[in-house]
């Protein structure tokens, strides 16, 4: 399912296999504002606490807007960070999760939603960023996570786990080794 809606919504936004996905975009043209922390009007405690020592337990939140939904983020993370928080958070949206305030706190989501929700909307934002096919022809390709992460604009931590859950190296392996018979 995460593959379809992916194709789907890469394809609305006219993205080929190779173009990074900006989520901040397909959340404008949700109509879903992406405020950062430091644009609240949080007092400073919270601010500080949430973007220095406590930097790791806020990264993001989906939090319901009248009739809308508004997505706060941990601007103090790096881009790659935040573009994968925001990523995960549409992948709720498109996948209409429903919940009261979606929270991602560290490197998990945490709502009144179960853990099959959380792993479907992680999912979703993995395709949207790094597509499967586009992980296999990356691999066809012999690229590294590196270039993998560099093309995507995403961490080498999700470079190496969407080239790995996507089996695209194994794929590739093989389809080399048919070639060569």
């Amino acid at each position: 399912m995460a593959q379809k809606i992916a194709r789907e919504e890469r394809r609305e936004l006219g993205l080929d296999l190779f173009t990074a996905y900006d989520p901040y975009l397909h959340a404008e043209r949700w109509g879903i504002p992406v405020l950062g922390i430091s644009h609240i009007g949080c007092g400073q405690q919270a601010y500080e606490h949430f973007t220095e020592a406590g930097a790791d337990r806020f990264s993001a939140s989906l939090i319901p807007d009248g009739t809308g939904r508004v997505i706060v983020e941990n601007d103090a993370h790096r881009r790659p960070r935040r573009r994968s928080t925001v990523a995960h958070e549409m992948g709720h949206v498109l996948l209409e999760h429903e919940g009261n305030v979606l929270l991602s706190l560290g490197n998990e989501c945490r709502s009144a939603a179960s853990p099959i929700l959380e792993l479907e909307a992680s999912e979703l934002a993995g395709e949207l960023l790094v597509p499967t096919e586009s992980a296999h022809r990356a691999a066809l390709r012999n690229w590294t996570d590196d270039q993998v992460a560099e093309t995507f604009e995403v961490s080498l931590t999700l470079a190496t786990w969407r080239m790995n859950a996507s089996g695209a190296r194994i794929r590739a392996d093989r389809a080399r080794r048919r070639r060569a018979r």
